[in-house]
């Protein structure tokens, strides 16, 4: 059972006398565009301060507007990626993202079962390219496999309803409490909702349990598309969770470095923007920049520059 959402939810103790990183092991599909996938995980894992380790589960065959398709790689060399390097170093934490196939998600189900003392941060992310039935069948594995050993839920507000809540009914749009409750039922303690309530100037973040809102985080929302937030700011989520940082902590920090990063978005190609994990390495930009994150800081009551950079 994971402690109150008020105290840290992962013991950072044994590392507190040891300088190194955190080491983060992401499951996710790498991506050649580096909107999302490995490629975001690894920048935001190692902009919270962690160490990414990357193992690969498919790979996806896109351009900054499309996905055209997915390259599975066979289960058990995902298995084997993940277990070389558990045998070789400690591990604080998993990230599960996009796994490309139920028999991907059977081997992470295994291995995290094998190492129950790591938390599980899942992600789930849209698959509206995919067929329908690859849909149905890789949410079903994710459902009964990875969601019992979850620790902490990550998705969007619209996703999270229809798969949680399929049957829902009400003319109300269900709370954040009512898709926690509904994450309960499969094991899930704690989820985290993002745009939970996007209006024209701003959009929210909020972390739930079945019985209280832990967290309601809302920030500037910027006109324009944009691809690979998701997984970056999951993949930062679990970084700071594993650092020792409360829930409600980890995901104000985590918001804002999203944020940021989505205000310096890059569009490289014809398509969606890319955020721009890296905003923090630029030379130093206008005083109105500074004073921006500042003003997100003094809001929230947070430095913007609380991860590793």
């Amino acid at each position: 059972m994971l402690p109150p959402a008020s105290q840290p939810l992962f013991d950072s103790s044994e590392g507190d006398e040891d300088d190194s990183p955190i080491c983060v092991m992401s499951f996710n599909v790498a991506d050649p565009s580096g909107a999302g996938g490995l490629s975001a995980d690894q920048i935001a894992i190692t902009a919270s301060g962690g160490h990414a380790l990357p193992v690969t589960t498919g790979i996806l065959v896109r351009d900054t507007s499309t996905i055209f398709d997915l390259i599975e790689l066979d289960a058990d060399a995902v298995e084997e990626q993940a277990r070389t390097v558990l045998e070789d170093m400690d591990v604080e934490v998993f990230k599960v993202g996009f796994a490309g196939s139920p028999e991907a998600l059977a081997v992470i189900a295994e291995i995290t079962a094998d190492y129950e003392e790591i938390p599980v941060i899942t992600q789930v992310t849209p698959l509206s390219w995919w067929e329908r039935d690859k849909i149905e069948a890789y949410l079903d594995a994710l459902t009964e496999l990875i969601l019992p050993q979850t620790s902490v839920l990550v998705g969007n507000y619209d996703l999270l309803w229809r798969w949680l809540l399929p049957e829902w009914s009400s003319d109300k749009r269900p709370g954040p409490r009512d898709i926690a409750a509904a994450a309960a039922q499969h094991g899930v303690p704690y989820v985290v909702i993002t745009s939970a309530n996007v209006q024209v100037e701003s959009t929210e973040t909020i972390a739930a349990s079945p019985e209280s809102l832990v967290a309601t985080v809302s920030l500037d929302r910027y006109e324009a598309n944009f691809v690979g937030a998701g997984d970056t700011f999951s993949a930062t989520l679990a970084t700071l969770l594993a650092s020792g940082d409360e829930l409600a902590e980890a995901v104000r920090e985590a918001s804002i470095y999203v944020n940021r990063s989505l205000l310096a978005a890059f569009q490289p190609g014809m398509g969606a923007a890319i955020p721009d994990r890296m905003f923090w390495a630029q030379v130093e930009g206008e005083d109105g920049d500074e004073e921006l994150a500042q003003d997100e800081a003094d809001v929230l009551g947070i430095p913007p520059t609380a991860t590793r950079h």
